[in-house]
C-alpha cells in the first residue's frame, strides 16, 4: 500500500513537471499558408508568417525621377523570379524618395506580369534581424521564391546583430538559400553610423581590420542603388504624374503653383512630400484617390 502511494505521488510530480515543460516550450508554429497572400510579415515570437492581404504600395509607373534605379531593381527582381542569378540589393540615400515604395512596387510588377506568380515578399523588422536564421529554415523548402525586405535598416554602436545579417547574406556555412534574396533600405550607405566606424578606427589594435569588419556588411549587397535629393523639376514631374493618374480636376498652372507652395511650407522636396500634397489636394477637391 505504501509502495502504491509513493508511485501515485511520483506520477503526480511527473505530470506537474510535464505541464511545466509544455508551458515553457512553445508549440511548433503551423506551416505557412502560402496561398493566403503574396506578402507576409515575419513574427519571430510565434515563429510564424502573418499574411498581408493588401499591401500598402503604389503602382511602379508612378515612381518618377528614379527611373534608372527603378529599372535596375526591377530587372534584378525579374531575373531572380525566373531563377536566374541576381543580387541582394541595398537602396540607400535621401529619405522620402521612394526606396521602400520601389521594393513593394517591383514585387507587384513582376508578379503581375507572370502567368503563375511565384514571388513572395516577406517583411522583417529591424529589431528582428537576429531571427533571420529561423526564418530561412522556415522558407528554405518552400516551392516559392522570396524577397526578404527590411525597411530602414541601420545599426547602433552597441549593436552586434549586423554579424548575423552578414552570415545570412553570404558568410555562413549554408549560405543564402537559392530561393531567397535580401532587399534593404537605409539612409546610410554603409548601414553603420560614421562615429561608430571612427571609434573602431581609433580604439582597435588593428584599425584597418576593425573598420573593414564594419564596412564589409554593405559589401554583401551586390546591388547598391542611390537615391538623391529631389530637384524642383523632379518634384513637379512627380506631382504631374500623380495628378494625371488620379485624374484630379485642376489646371496645370494652378497645380504647379500649389505644389511649389506646399514644398516651400515643408522646406523640402521628395516623393513623400509630393504624395502628401496630392492627398491634401484631392481632399480639398472632394475627390477620392482610387
Amino acid at each position: 500500500m505504501s509502495d502504491q502511494s509513493e508511485l501515485q505521488k511520483l506520477n503526480a510530480k511527473l505530470d506537474s513537471l510535464l505541464e511545466l515543460i509544455a508551458r515553457a516550450v512553445p508549440a511548433k508554429a503551423p506551416a505557412p499558408d502560402w496561398a493566403a497572400a503574396d506578402a507576409f510579415v515575419w513574427a519571430p515570437a510565434d515563429g510564424a508568417l502573418q499574411p498581408v492581404p493588401k499591401v500598402n504600395r503604389v503602382d511602379i509607373a508612378l515612381l518618377r525621377a528614379v527611373t534608372h534605379v527603378r529599372d535596375l531593381l526591377l530587372d534584378n527582381t525579374r531575373r531572380f523570379a525566373q531563377g536566374l542569378p541576381a543580387n541582394n540589393a541595398l537602396l540607400w540615400g535621401t529619405r522620402g524618395m521612394g526606396k521602400s515604395s520601389l521594393v513593394k512596387a517591383a514585387h507587384a510588377a513582376v508578379n503581375q506580369n507572370s502567368s503563375a506568380p511565384l514571388l513572395k515578399l516577406i517583411e522583417i523588422h529591424r529589431e528582428d534581424i537576429d531571427s533571420l536564421p529561423a526564418l530561412m529554415d522556415l522558407i528554405r523548402p518552400a516551392p516559392f521564391r522570396f524577397i526578404i525586405f527590411c525597411d530602414d535598416l541601420s545599426f547602433g554602436e552597441d549593436d552586434t546583430s549586423y554579424k548575423s545579417l552578414k552570415a545570412v547574406l553570404e558568410g555562413g556555412i549554408e549560405g543564402r538559400p537559392e530561393n531567397v534574396i535580401f532587399y534593404a533600405t537605409s539612409n546610410r550607405r554603409h548601414l553603420l553610423p560614421r562615429d561608430m566606424i571612427e571609434n573602431e578606427r581609433s580604439t582597435a589594435i588593428n584599425p584597418g581590420e576593425a573598420v573593414e569588419e564594419k564596412v564589409s556588411l554593405s559589401d554583401r549587397f551586390g546591388l547598391w542603388l542611390g537615391f538623391h535629393k529631389c530637384s524642383q523639376e523632379d518634384y513637379l514631374e512627380m506631382i504631374a504624374g500623380y495628378a494625371a493618374h488620379y485624374r484630379l480636376d485642376i489646371e496645370d498652372e494652378a497645380l504647379k503653383a500649389l505644389a511649389l507652395e506646399w514644398s516651400a511650407t515643408r522646406g523640402s522636396r521628395s516623393g513623400r512630400v509630393a504624395y502628401q500634397f496630392i492627398q491634401d489636394l484631392a481632399g480639398r477637391l472632394g475627390q477620392r484617390l482610387d
